[in-house]
């Protein structure tokens, strides 16, 4: 159950940075922008699994929460903080540029 809820929260941020780039910039920067999405997630999971092997047994800590759930989960908190670096709303100035 919290395996389907990983994947579906991916789903659902993937389609939202689809539509939010869709809108702003043009149809191949949304697709690239969800390319980029699905290879973090691919890479990321094989590493977090790494990492995952080295903490915990297979069966993790209990039914619902195995060795893989670890790793998907260690990988979504990950993922939360470098999207949200990733993803930062542009600082628009008074003369209408962007501010670094």
């Amino acid at each position: 159950m919290i395996i389907s809820t990983i994947f579906f929260i991916h789903l659902i941020f993937s389609l939202v940075i689809f539509t939010i780039k869709w809108q702003e910039e043009k149809l191949s920067a949304a697709f690239l922008n969800v390319g980029l999405i699905a290879i973090l997630f691919a890479v990321g999971w094989s590493i977090t699994s790494v990492v995952a092997k080295f903490l915990m047994e297979p069966k993790g800590f209990g039914l619902h929460f195995d060795r893989d759930t670890f790793a998907l989960t260690l990988l979504t908190v990950g993922e939360y903080f470098f999207y949200r670096l990733y993803y930062k709303p542009a600082k628009i100035n008074q003369g209408g540029k962007e501010k670094q």
